[in-house]
């Protein structure tokens, strides 16, 4: 048989090669060698076929399996589940679950098969496979006893067998659910997931799991002191569950690495807890910021004390309820686009409310700050018996689109993303405003009128107008806070009564009518209430505030950024 020259190297040709013979006067040049190259791959392939594969496991766990027929003992059950869970197999699924659900039994003959329903005689399957088997008398059959502990263990059990799932999430759940119970038996499992792991950071779990194994095990003990370290440098609770078996048993090298490094992760998730609370205060200090921001401007420039401002919050959330219910009923498919078409009803809605608060009630009350409070306060009244009169008293179900919904870890902190989302809102509103007052015919008119009322009206400007459009955008945006309330707070009438005192407190320390004065104050109240309620409690740490507030107002009453003003000369 002669190759093509177009396949042989560069300046060689092939020349005869002597005959080799397969029988006495059969050449090997007589059979043609394609022929033999596929004869030899479809050898190779057969010999790893999958049906090869099966019998072989099929017949390495066959007599784990048989193990479970006969009277055992609870502890000898279970041991027969770790070794099981030891052969990194996932067919053993099919008798593990059949166990943790009281349907694996055994014949006198010794097999074990899987009996499912309540007829009799009864179906049989293969414990391995799951294939029928046909039927058999239930007198023949006996149930393996399990007990609460022993399911316990089968979970953790399909945990190790789910390692070899192609999801790399699974991976990942599966190596974080088998840290605290991991067994000596399955560090020759975890060795073969970790050699075959290409995503790092399940590698990383797969590692730290095969050293709380490894801690359990009888290895040397340079070994158990390498993962000692690589536990601490996890550095959670588990962590700190891990090394408890080791810190409690006697004096030795390992106790003393296994104190340190617990040690160590106790500082650490003191710190992180540190990290957590801040989150937790910038989260709730973005809340203040969006419920106060408009009780800023209205108290900034027109010197209103409106006690209805909750409500006007209250009326936002309501409209978020209001639109989703709508897209329930009607457009399903656009729930995720609920809050964006929810933004623009809500603070329409309460910009109209108030503007005709201010057209028809308080503009007839200027100068008058104590009779102002008090037809606020009857205003809110109002608007929250009339919530409760259309939507009932009770909390209503505002639900959180799929990207608001859900969280994400931060080192040993946690992010739920309907919080960051509203810090990331509360930041586009605060600089949207901001804009607007400096950029806009309309801010520059507010600020004139805020710095000398009867300068702008020599000017021309028409401080009754600015009034009545200052006091609906303030409504405005205490709707748009609504929208974003109504993702991390119950919708109900009281909605707006929990930040109302808070959001004076906020306009008062950053200083009346300034924006940069409500951020750092939002913010600064946010996170020294969350860092007290540890130490404090809720309630508590909220009067701590107060009086903290109560004592700098002593000493700067125009807050932290005074503004310049008419309120200030007068």
């Amino acid at each position: 048989m002669t190759l093509p020259h177009a396949i042989l190297p560069p300046g060689r040709r092939q020349t005869a090669a002597p005959p080799i013979f397969l029988s006495p006067g059969v050449p090997m040049t007589l059979i043609p060698l394609r022929l033999l190259l596929f004869a030899g791959l479809m050898w190779m392939a057969l010999a790893v076929s999958p049906g090869a594969a099966f019998a072989q496991d099929a017949a390495s766990v066959a007599p784990i399996i048989s193990e479970f027929s006969g009277k055992k003992s609870f502890d000898e059950t279970e041991a027969t589940v770790r070794k099981l869970a030891a052969t990194g197999d996932p067919a053993v699924a099919v008798a593990l679950n059949a166990l943790a659900a009281g349907e694996l039994f055994y014949r006198a003959d010794g097999s074990v098969v899987i009996a499912r329903g309540k007829a009799d005689p009864a179906e049989i399957l293969d414990p391995y496979t799951g294939a029928p088997l046909g039927t058999a008398p239930v007198a023949d059959l006996e149930k393996v006893r399990v007990k609460n502990s022993i399911r316990v263990v089968v979970a953790d059990a399909l945990g190790t067998l789910t390692l070899g799932s192609p999801d790399p999430e699974r991976r990942r759940a599966a190596a974080m659910n088998l840290f605290t119970s991991a067994t000596p038996e399955q560090v020759g499992v975890l060795d073969a997931a970790i050699a075959k792991e290409e995503v790092l950071a399940v590698k990383l779990r797969l590692e730290q799991a095969r050293a709380a194994a490894v801690i359990k095990s009888d290895r040397p003990v340079a070994e158990k002191l390498a993962a000692i370290d690589l536990i601490a440098a996890r550095g959670d609770r588990q962590s700190l569950v891990v090394l408890g078996e080791i810190r409690s048993a006697e004096a030795s090298e390992l106790t003393a690495a296994a104190t340190a490094a617990a040690e160590a992760i106790e500082q650490n998730i003191t710190l992180w807890g540190y990290a957590q609370n801040v989150w937790y205060g910038l989260s709730l200090g973005s809340v203040l910021l969006l419920a106060a921001i408009g009780l800023a401007i209205t108290f900034g420039v027109m010197g209103v004390i409106n006690m209805a401002h909750g409500e006007m919050v209250m009326l936002g959330a309501y409209t978020t309820f209001v639109v989703q219910e709508a897209i329930r009923t009607h457009a399903p498919g656009l729930f995720d686009w609920s809050l964006p078409i929810a933004l623009p009803l809500a603070f329409a809605v309460s910009a109209l409310v108030g503007l005709i608060m201010e057209r028809f009630l308080i503009r007839f009350l200027y100068g008058r700050p104590l009779e102002t409070l008090l037809a606020t306060y009857g205003v809110s009244l109002i608007l929250q018996q009339g919530i409760r009169t259309i939507f009932g008293p009770t909390n209503r179900e505002v639900g959180n689109p799929s990207w608001m919904s859900g969280a994400f870890d931060v080192g040993l902190m946690s992010v739920t993303w309907n919080r960051a989302w509203i810090i990331v809102f509360s930041a586009v509103i605060f600089f949207a405003l901001l804009a607007a007052l400096n950029r806009t015919a309309m801010g520059l008119q507010m600020r004139a009128v805020t710095q000398n009322r009867k300068m702008a009206s020599a000017m021309g400007i028409r401080t009754p107008w600015v009034d009545a459009m200052t006091f609906a955008l303030g409504s405005g945006i205490a709707g748009i806070a609504g929208v974003a309330l109504s993702q991390i707070d119950n919708v109900s009438p009281d909605l707006g009564q929990g930040y109302i005192i808070d959001s004076f407190m906020v306009v008062v320390f950053g200083g009346v009518g300034n924006l940069w004065g409500t951020l750092v104050g939002a913010m600064s109240l946010g996170i020294v209430n969350k860092l007290l309620e540890p130490y404090a409690g809720a309630v508590l740490g909220k009067i701590v505030v107060l009086v903290l507030i109560i004592l700098f107002i002593q000493k700067r009453p125009r807050g932290l950024f005074a503004q310049k003003g008419r309120f200030v000369e007068a």
